[in-house]
């Protein structure tokens, strides 16, 4: 199961529904690549370590640039913090790990926030009209991992007012591309199995 959140597992009905799908599930890595600078000193890391305990869950920190992308298939959920979803995206193709996430969104629990939400989807497009300058990198190729076709948009109310046009600027790329784009705020998220169901918090 994919899980695609805007800031983690940040509300009751989040982990409530979740927690009806983690039968027989007992331990987490929470991977902190996409911040390429604080790592597992990102602020939230204490808040989502927390929020996977709360499901009964023993968990670890864990960073793609550090460790094996083949560990990850020792645990039964793994949670990607947000960051910088073109560093996230360069690391994931780096260190091969894009077929092992395949794998884990097929057979046990995949969570992204944030960055993670955008390159776990088709396309890094939608954030490039937003924030072009966090690719420092200077990627040309901006394709998801495609683990699903659904586009989210994370943070919509609170980058409403942090960006002009934000949704005027959604709405253009959903036109030229042919898509609808979930809006999410923080608490919510879109369970992606065998359907599609949006959890507002």
């Amino acid at each position: 199961m994919l899980v695609l959140c805007s800031n983690g597992l940040s509300s009751k009905k989040l982990l409530t529904h979740l927690s009806s799908k983690m039968v027989g599930c007992r331990t987490a890595a929470l991977v902190v690549t996409a911040d390429n600078e604080y790592k597992e000193r990102n602020y939230h890391v204490p808040r989502c370590v927390s929020e996977l305990q709360a499901l009964n869950l023993n968990v670890d920190c864990f960073d793609l640039d550090k460790e094996s992308a083949d560990l990850l298939l020792n645990y039964d959920v793994v949670e990607f913090i947000g960051g910088n979803p073109y560093y996230l995206l360069h690391s994931i193709q780096e260190n091969n790990a894009a077929e092992i996430l395949r794998d884990i969104a097929a057979t046990k629990v995949l969570i992204g926030w944030s960055a993670a939400a955008f390159v776990f989807g088709p396309t890094l497009e939608l954030v490039n009209r937003y924030s072009p300058e966090m690719n420092f990198l200077g990627l040309t190729c901006l394709s998801g991992l495609l683990l699903t076709d659904v586009q989210v948009l994370p943070h919509y109310s609170k980058f409403l007012i942090k960006y002009e046009g934000f949704e005027e600027r959604c709405c253009t790329y959903e036109k030229e591309h042919g898509v609808n784009v979930i809006r999410i705020d923080d608490g919510d998220g879109v369970f992606i199995d065998e359907q599609v169901y949006i959890c507002k918090a």
